[in-house]
């Protein structure tokens, strides 16, 4: 049975779509390791994905590795070395907080499960889904950044404006092998197309069946 969207492009078809355009990572931030990752991703709020890498690949991932690494350095040794990600003193400070709790609870580990991911400063839903899909292989939700939102609205995959329950749409329209699939897929139609401002309906496969089609000169759903 087809999956279709709350009342606009059924599910199946954005997937395949998609699919034939890109071919994206797993996740666009680089990292060795799943701490590599949540690190990554903690530093990437309002941050840039090409600022936070640099940053990683240049300063941190040389000098850190394990979890007690940052612990090791002062706040304002790592305050320093993430600054240009914005935001460093308190990102810095969940850092080292996170840290602390992963060696005195996890033995340094990352652990894989949603329920513990979040108990960490700094970790919530969305960071959750990302590690646990892209460092570990395991499908517990769906990251709804603000491209899967806003592709999600404009796309009729839902009629909704809080991400847990675009999450919660998404999750039950789409079999859980897909959860990890659909958010860098609609993260790069969102980058490439279906950008937040001066959308580029006319360049879009969907621009016909769209219920936000510029095209078809329908209003964008996205909008409040």
């Amino acid at each position: 049975m087809q999956r279709r969207g709350i009342f606009g492009v059924p599910i199946r078809r954005v997937l395949l779509e998609l699919r034939k355009l890109y071919h994206p990572p797993k996740t666009f931030l680089h990292f060795r390791t799943p701490l590599d990752l949540l690190i990554a991703t903690i530093l990437s709020a309002q941050c840039t994905d090409v600022r936070v890498n640099l940053v990683t690949r240049t300063i941190l991932y040389p000098k850190y590795r394990t979890a007690r690494d940052y612990l090791d350095v002062s706040r304002r040794g790592l305050e320093r070395d993430i600054q240009t990600c914005g935001f460093y003193r308190t990102k810095a400070k969940n850092i080292q907080k996170m840290c602390q709790l992963l060696v005195t609870r996890f033995r340094g580990k990352v652990p894989q499960t949603v329920e513990e991911l979040t108990e960490l400063p700094g970790v919530g839903r969305k960071t959750a889904a990302i590690i646990l899909s892209a460092a570990f292989g395991k499908n517990e939700g769906i990251a709804c950044d603000t491209h899967v939102i806003r592709l999600s609205q404009r796309l009729g995959l839902t009629r909704h404006h809080d991400p847990k329950k675009i999450e919660i749409d998404l999750m039950r329209l789409l079999p859980r092998r897909q959860w990890g699939v659909i958010n860098p897929l609609l993260i790069s139609h969102g980058r490439a197309v279906c950008t937040a401002r001066s959308r580029k309906c006319d360049l879009c496969v969907f621009q016909k069946e769209c219920p936000s089609s510029l095209t078809m000169e329908r209003k964008d759903l996205a909008q409040k």
